[in-house]
């Protein structure tokens, strides 16, 4: 069962805040429902490209391991 739902205050530029007016009142949804789609629109994107950076650090720092396509291939006995 999911928790209930946490309340955050942001800032945002006053034009985005007038597109938000804009497109609610051409809907007849809240601004609220139109930020909390963005978010969860685009979370799992912002998500992968920090956790792709870090790795990316790793590799160059040479803490992460890499592998050839070939040798993946040969793992899992994909060699033609």
């Amino acid at each position: 069962m999911e928790k209930a739902d946490q309340i955050i205050g942001i800032r945002i530029p006053k034009s985005i805040g007038q597109r938000l007016d804009t497109l609610a009142k051409r809907t007849g949804r809240t601004k609220t429902f139109y930020i909390r789609e963005a978010i969860l629109e685009h979370l799992d994107d912002l998500e992968d490209i920090y956790f792709a950076e870090k790795v990316l650090e790793r590799v160059r720092s040479g803490e992460e391991p890499i592998s050839s396509l070939d040798e993946v291939e040969h793992r899992l006995g994909l060699e033609d």
